[in-house]
């Protein structure tokens, strides 16, 4: 039987009973129809997952008692940032989605040079805030119990220039002079993959600047929600935890 997860975003500990929030008590109660009594399985990105049970399943409210709490460590030895340019509405639900399925450690949504969203400073803290629950659902799903972080949302030249140093950085391009074998990889990588369009030249010209290096992906031209998938996945195969 599939284990039921939920994140809830406050601390945890055995014998603690905690009131699920409003949109993951309504999943629970009126898609997947629990009721008091039934078996569930909490996290908060501590890198723990919690064994409760249901106390109260009702429309007052849900709550579940934790009763045993286990370290599972299910995150890839490679940690990858990815840096992606932001694409129009679900396509970059769907990036965010399966990049943590995938294993990244960190998502920076990037505006960039084709970048075909224009919205003020509230409604992109907005949409990082979504992004940042889809994070928590693809965890949910995957099994994962330490959620990406989803960073504020900049324009690329300024994450750029305050990226971390010592890792491998890379950036998606038709036309790089490196493929996915010949890479001298690390413990970390910075993944920039632009949206709809791909990079355009003033991006890569700050890539360049900031010791990016650029990808091939073989001989196709790849959509944005595909492209940076297919080199997670990679990245994966090579380093990471599919090897």
């Amino acid at each position: 039987m599939r284990t039921i997860r939920v994140f809830v975003a406050e601390p945890l500990s055995i014998g603690v009973t905690v009131a699920l929030a409003e949109q993951a008590a309504g999943h629970v109660s009126r898609v997947l129809r629990l009721k008091e009594g039934d078996a569930l399985q909490l996290f908060n990105g501590d890198g723990s997952q919690y064994d409760a049970v249901l106390t109260q399943c009702d429309k007052k409210a849900v709550r579940a008692r934790v009763d045993a709490a286990t370290t599972v460590n299910r995150e890839s030895p490679l940690a990858i940032t990815l840096m992606q340019g932001i694409s129009r509405g679900e396509r970059m639900d769907y990036t965010v989605q399966k990049a943590v399925e995938l294993g990244v450690s960190r998502i920076e949504p990037v505006i960039s040079e084709r970048c075909g969203v224009s919205v003020d400073a509230d409604r992109w803290e907005k949409k990082r805030e979504h992004w940042q629950r889809v994070a928590e659902s693809a965890c949910e799903q995957s099994g994962r119990n330490v959620v990406p972080q989803i960073a504020t949302v900049r324009r690329l030249d300024i994450a750029l220039s305050e990226l971390a140093a010592g890792n491998l950085r890379l950036m998606l391009d038709p036309e790089g002079q490196h493929n996915l074998r010949d890479l001298p990889l690390q413990t970390a990588v910075v993944l920039l993959a632009g949206p709809e369009g791909g990079l355009g030249e003033m991006d890569m010209k700050y890539a360049r600047a900031a010791k990016f290096s650029g990808l091939r992906l073989g001989p196709r031209i790849l959509r944005t929600e595909t492209a940076a998938m297919a080199a997670l996945a990679g990245l994966q195969v090579l380093a990471g935890d599919f090897c």
